[in-house]
């Protein structure tokens, strides 16, 4: 196998995925009970809109005397599609959300399982009195803290996730300022050593924040400000943001896979995965 490095890339090919992802070990998983955390994106009817974001939408693709819908007398259908992945549904996103170039996702994303932990975690209206954010919260935002998320943490596991899917209670997630997680609750993320973060939220940080991303540039190990890849102590990782999680699935270990487009860009609609692990 071609030398892997974290965070960098062999001579003449894509960037490798992380050291850790490649040294996990082959998870007994079950792909027939696989649960997709996406939300479905009706172009016909109500759908996820953050942001301020006009809804995605669907139009039939005319070409001379092509018309694009069978309905009118078309041979086939054939439409154009237009949408902004991180507010018109389930996104992943990379490092290149947040600097001035970045790599297609889908060059360093594992394809197969990635070890992980569901957890559904309570949340705090601020004033928290212990957590924070920068900018700081505002009276009566609704907070993801490293205290919940502890809190929710099993004392023990069967092995060390690679990805938290993170499911949170109460809160209002569409209102005009969705919860977000405060810094110490990110943290607390990097230090497990978290790689791939999936949440039901329209994003990790505050949808007014003056531009700091803070919660972003923790994750990825970006310096306050900067805007080059290079300086990403984890350009390795990401984020999916507005993922859905059937109350079905229990909290617990499990895995992830991310079903990536080979799309270029900052953020790719995406389909993630639920795996539970099979009974051995």
């Amino acid at each position: 196998m071609p030398e892997l490095r974290r965070g960098g890339a062999r001579s003449g090919a894509a960037p490798a995925v992380s050291a850790n992802a490649i040294e996990a070990p082959e998870l007994p998983v079950h792909f027939g009970s696989a649960t997709s955390l996406a939300l479905e994106l009706n172009f016909e009817g109500s759908q996820p809109r953050h942001f301020g974001a006009p809804s995605a939408s669907s139009t039939p693709f005319r070409s001379g005397a092509f018309n694009g819908e069978v309905v009118r007398g078309a041979s086939c259908n054939c439409r154009s599609i237009t949408l902004i992945p991180h507010c018109n549904g389930t996104h992943t996103e990379g490092v290149g959300h947040l600097t001035l170039t970045g790599i297609p996702l889908h060059r360093y994303v594992p394809p197969g399982p990635i070890p992980a932990l569901l957890l559904t975690v309570e949340l705090t209206t601020a004033p928290d009195g212990e957590e924070d954010s920068d900018p700081s919260p505002r009276d009566g935002d609704e907070l993801l803290t490293r205290a919940a998320l502890l809190r929710a943490w099993p004392a023990s596991l069967p092995f060390a996730p690679l990805a938290l899917l993170l499911r949170t209670a109460g809160g209002s997630h569409d209102a005009t300022v969705a919860p977000y997680l405060t810094r110490q609750a990110v943290a607390e993320v990097v230090a497990r050593g978290i790689e791939h973060l999936v949440l039901d939220l329209p994003s990790v940080d505050r949808s007014e924040d003056d531009g700091r991303l803070t919660a972003h540039r923790i994750f990825f190990g970006l310096p306050p400000g900067s805007v080059q890849r290079e300086e990403a102590e984890r350009p390795f990782c990401t984020i999916t943001e507005l993922a859905t999680f059937p109350d079905v699935l229990r909290d617990g270990p499990c895995a992830l896979q991310l079903q990536l487009p080979a799309f270029t860009g900052d953020a790719v609609p995406s389909r993630p995965l639920h795996l539970p692990l099979a009974r051995r």
